[in-house]
Parts: C-alpha cells; sequence; structure tokens
C-alpha cells in the first residue's frame, strides 16, 4: 500500500521541462541521449526536450541501430508536448556527421545546439538543462570563447565564475580552479578565492541539497599538505587562512588535507562536500569512485544545469557501446536540484505581516 501511494504522488507531479544540448555530434551525445530517454517512465518525472535536429537524431539512432526510440518535432519550445520527447529543430540542413571525427562542424552543431538551449532557459521556456559532452578543441574553432560548459554559463547568467562540482551518492567534489594549467594553479589561488569557493559550496549544499549544516573538506596543494613547509607554503600562507575565516562565518570547512591519504582511506565519507585545489586533484579520485554514475553539477548560479562525468569519445561513437548511466544520472540530479530549491524558497518565505493590535472599543469598562 505504502509502495502504491509513493508511486502514485511521483506519477502526479508537475514534470519538469528538461532541455537537453546535443553535444559534439561526431560524438557520443546522441547515443546516450537516446539510451536514457528509452524507458518510457521517465516521461512521469519530466517532458524532455532536445535541441538539435530530428535529422540528425535520425541518423544517430540508425547509427545504433535503435528501434525504440520516437520523438516529436517542434519549431519552438512553447509547442511542447508533454508525456512525449520533444526535439527542438535548431537547424534544417543535412550536416556531415563523420562519427568517431573532432572537427569544426561538430563543434559548429554543437555550439547552436547550445545557443539555442540557453536561450530558451533564460526565457523560462525550460527548467533545467542538461548538456551532452562537447569537444573543446571543435567547439573553439567553431568561435566559441570560452574554457568550458561551466564558463560559459556563468558569462551568461552575468557572474563572475560559478563552482564546478562532481556528484554522485557516494561523494562530492567541488574545484577552486577547473580549466587552467597545472603550472599555474599555484599563483591563481588565494585566501580571498579558496575563503569565496568555500562559501559558494556551503550555500549550494545548502539550497541545492537540502543540507542544514554541511561538512566541508578542504584539500591542500601539496603533496602531504606541505608537511608543514618543507614541500611548500601555500597550506599555511593561502589555505588555512581561508578555511579559518570560513570557520569564522560559522561554516563547518576542515582541513587542509593531504588528498591522497584522504581519498585513499574513508575519511571522503565524514564529509558532505570535497573542495580540491584543482582539476585533476579532484576529478581524478571522483571518476575512480563514481565513473559511470557521477554528474558535473554547475553551481553558484540561478539556474541549474548539470551534464555526465565523461566527454565525447569520439573513440566508440555510433557503435552502440556507450554507457547512457551517467546522463540519465544528470537528468535526474537537474530535476532533484530544481524541486530541492523550490522547496527551500517555499519554506523560507517571509511568514505573513503581523498587524499592530487595533485598540479596543467595545462597550463597558475600560481594560488595564
Amino acid at each position: 500500500m505504502e509502495k502504491q501511494e509513493k508511486e502514485k504522488i511521483i506519477s502526479t507531479r508537475e514534470p519538469i521541462r528538461v532541455g537537453i544540448t546535443l553535444g559534439d555530434i561526431n560524438g557520443i551525445g546522441p547515443e546516450v541521449i537516446i539510451k536514457a530517454l528509452g524507458d518510457p517512465r521517465i516521461l512521469t518525472e519530466c517532458t524532455p526536450v532536445i535541441y538539435g535536429s530530428s535529422k540528425t537524431i535520425s541518423y544517430h539512432k540508425k547509427a545504433i541501430n535503435d528501434k525504440n526510440f520516437n520523438f516529436t518535432r517542434i519549431a519552438d519550445a512553447n509547442e511542447i508536448q508533454h508525456k512525449k520527447i520533444n526535439v527542438v529543430s535548431c537547424w534544417s540542413e543535412v550536416v556531415n556527421i563523420t562519427l568517431g571525427k573532432s572537427n569544426e562542424v561538430g563543434g559548429q552543431y554543437a555550439f547552436k545546439s547550445l545557443e539555442r538551449a540557453t536561450e530558451d532557459l533564460a526565457a523560462g521556456k525550460v527548467d533545467v538543462l542538461v548538456t551532452a559532452p562537447i569537444s573543446k578543441e571543435a567547439i573553439q574553432q567553431a568561435g566559441f570563447k570560452f574554457p568550458g560548459h561551466t564558463e560559459y554559463l556563468a558569462d551568461m547568467a552575468g557572474e563572475k565564475e560559478a563552482l564546478m562540482m562532481m556528484v554522485s551518492d557516494k561523494l562530492r567534489v567541488a574545484l577552486v580552479t577547473s580549466h587552467i594549467a597545472l603550472k599555474d594553479v599555484s599563483t591563481t589561488i588565494t585566501t580571498e578565492g579558496i575563503l569565496a569557493k568555500i562559501k559558494e559550496l556551503n550555500s549550494s549544499l545548502k539550497k541545492d541539497f537540502g543540507i542544514v549544516r554541511p561538512k566541508i573538506a578542504v584539500l591542500g596543494l601539496n603533496p602531504h599538505a606541505g608537511e608543514k613547509g618543507k614541500m611548500g607554503t601555500e597550506e599555511s600562507e593561502i589555505i588555512n587562512p581561508a578555511i579559518q575565516a570560513a570557520n569564522n562565518e560559522k561554516i563547518l570547512a576542515f582541513g587542509p588535507f593531504p588528498a591522497d591519504g584522504f581519498f585513499g582511506s574513508s575519511n571522503y565519507t565524514q564529509y558532505d562536500a570535497i573542495l580540491a585545489m584543482y582539476h585533476d586533484q579532484g576529478l581524478t579520485p571522483f571518476k575512480a569512485l563514481a565513473f559511470n554514475s557521477g554528474v558535473n553539477f554547475t553551481a553558484g548560479l540561478p539556474i541549474v544545469r548539470t551534464s555526465p562525468d565523461h566527454g565525447t569519445a569520439f573513440d566508440i561513437a555510433g557503435q552502440g557501446k556507450a554507457d547512457e548511466a551517467s546522463f540519465r544520472e544528470a537528468m535526474y540530479l537537474a530535476m532533484d536540484v530544481y524541486r530541492t530549491r523550490a522547496f527551500i524558497k517555499e519554506i523560507n518565505k517571509d511568514p505573513l505581516a503581523i498587524s499592530e493590535p487595533k485598540p479596543y472599543k467595545g462597550k463597558g469598562r475600560d481594560r488595564d
């Protein structure tokens, strides 16, 4: 009985309009989208809106020999049909798809898909955005001026920068620096910058994941977290002051921890999130622990955006070998964050204004 009631509640919730970009059309993006949406039960939770073209989708559907995926072609997101998979026509021409090849054509149409989807997201035509993988080299050849999705979406939202966070059911890892060269990390991190990321992470854990008092672990930069200055002073001079400043603002931040021992032990399970100093320091252990189920979440923005934790995988494009699990998890996380934000906003609404007591105008003796 309890299970039936739960299923009834889920199925009657308002479906969330999930905008989906195709990513690089020469990679596995379209394939994982087709596979992730292959189970019709997902339509009880969301209304998928894919930005691309019916011809491109049909090409990939044929390449992987899928006979069950059906969709509805629409010209604009205003025409969305619920209980169906919608494909917004972003281009009408036949595209020269070269599976497994990174080239400007793949980048050009990935950019077109992304631009149209973000426009509709900003206009409120879709509720959340899930992006399929792009080739940074290919999309930059097509005029994309950003290191990746995270920076592009921050710019679109009018934010100086966003927080890149990797999420799974096992752990959450956020980054102080993301798409920069390793040689530039030590000169890029500052106490102020790390403090800003701690505060942003703390805020996201509260409003996006519903955690009341988040515990955040902060990693060091150097081996053994500098070992008291023997292997670097960034921990004592930059990172630790940021942690102390966060503590002074009642944020539960701890560290800095040596990255190898921290992930090598079970320490990471004791915290709600981990803040790493650079890309591979955080993503290498994350993908080792949660590959194919992890999700890339862009925190610190007014919009909700997620993506799978893998790349374009050109080497297996069009072969039907791509695992759609991460993309499906990206869709579910986007919906979870959207609903959590709505819930947090609802419970934090200002209470009704309390009126001043009116003077007593009744008959009889005056009140004391």
